[in-house]
Parts: structure tokens; C-alpha cells; sequence
């Protein structure tokens, strides 16, 4: 009898190798380490492709994001002591005709035929799913049988009338090919600009910003 992972002869009732101490019934398979790569996608081999910093705001995904305040319910004031006024979200809230113009809208056409006008904020990947917390304008979902692109691959939102778009850690990456510019590939958690007209890659599938 041999060890199946470092081959040395044993004992016909041996049950550890004595040179590598493993198990007899231990294979190549079974010792492998687990791939910490997520589970949900196809990982392609793709080539490299140029680093870029042109029109890269380098924040991370939640550095546009408001804070909420949290506001408690008012404790009843002591005796003689001054009464103090707690603001509501509703009074915090501008009136209608106070409030910033409506959003642009993107026009974005997939490589699998579809064709989406988006506005404000949105996930897109296979089958996107919000972060506990977080709310989108759009869940985009991606028809790919090749598994290239992940659940939740990307998040898109606006910034002074451009499109913006960031990878959500996705399995195979996403590229940014702008107009008349190089291939840029999205550092996960960083939000890049996507003037009209731009190609962005998620894997096997595109979208171009119109």
C-alpha cells in the first residue's frame, strides 16, 4: 500500500503515513486548500489590462452616502430645567420646491439585447441583492449562463451629471473603456466616472453608457 499524497510504501494495516503523517484515506483532493475566491462565478483567465487614474474619484463605495441621523425620542425635561427642541425628519426635509432638480438619466445597452434607462442609484450583476441597509433605485439582472458575471457585480450612481460605477468585489473584475481613452480595470470598492459613450465590461457581458 502507498500514501495517495506523498507515495511512500506502508504497511498493509497502517492508517497515517509515517512521512507525511497523513491519513490513509486522505487524497490529493481532499487536502487541497479551499479557493477564498467567491463561490458564485465562473472565474475567466483574462488578460491584464493598463492601470489608469484619469476620472477616478477614490472613495470608497459608502463615501457619497449621507450619514442617517438617528434620533431619539425625546426625554421628558426635569423641573425648571429649560425645555430643548428636538428637529423630526420631517421638518429636516426641504420643501418640494426647495429640493435639487430631478437626476439625469443613463441610457444603458446590454450585450444581451436589452436596452435600460436608469436614474439615481442601482445594483447590477445576475441576481442583485442590497447590503442590509442599503437602498437602490434599480436592480439590474443580468441573463449569463456562463456564470462570468457575479450575483451582485456592480453599483452605479450619479455624480455632478456622470455616471459612475464601482465593482462590488465580483469573482472576475469589471473594465472601464472610455471614449478615445485606454482599459481601465475598476479597483473593487473605488467609484470611476463613465462619460456617454463608454464601455463597461463585467466579464463576458457589456454595457455601453448612452
Amino acid at each position: 500500500m502507498r500514501c495517495r499524497i506523498c507515495e511512500a510504501e506502508l504497511p498493509a494495516e497502517a492508517m497515517f503515513c509515517g512521512e507525511c503523517g497523513s491519513s490513509t484515506s486522505a487524497t490529493p483532493e481532499s487536502r487541497r486548500r479551499a479557493d477564498p475566491r467567491p463561490g458564485d462565478t465562473t472565474v475567466l483567465d483574462r488578460l491584464r489590462v493598463a492601470q489608469r487614474n484619469s476620472g477616478v474619484i477614490s472613495v470608497p463605495i459608502e463615501g457619497f452616502a449621507a450619514p442617517v441621523p438617528i434620533l431619539d425620542a425625546p426625554a421628558e425635561p426635569a423641573a425648571g430645567s429649560p425645555s430643548v427642541a428636538v428637529e423630526t425628519p420631517a421638518a429636516a426635509t426641504p420643501p418640494l420646491a426647495a429640493q435639487s432638480p430631478a437626476a439625469p438619466r443613463f441610457t444603458l445597452q446590454f450585450s444581451t439585447g436589452e436596452t435600460l434607462t436608469v436614474h439615481g442609484t442601482g445594483l447590477v450583476g445576475r441576481r442583485p441583492l442590497p447590503q442590509p441597509g442599503e437602498e437602490f433605485d434599480h436592480l439590474v439582472q443580468i441573463a449569463d449562463r456562463t456564470l462570468s458575471v457575479s450575483k451582485t457585480h456592480l453599483e452605479f450612481g450619479e455624480h455632478d451629471g456622470t455616471l459612475w460605477v464601482a465593482d462590488r468585489f465580483s469573482g472576475n473584475g469589471t473594465v472601464v473603456r472610455r471614449p478615445d481613452d485606454g482599459a481601465l480595470r475598476c479597483e473593487p470598492g473605488r467609484r470611476y466616472l463613465v462619460p456617454r459613450g463608454s464601455r463597461v465590461e463585467l466579464a463576458e457581458q457589456y454595457f455601453v453608457v448612452a
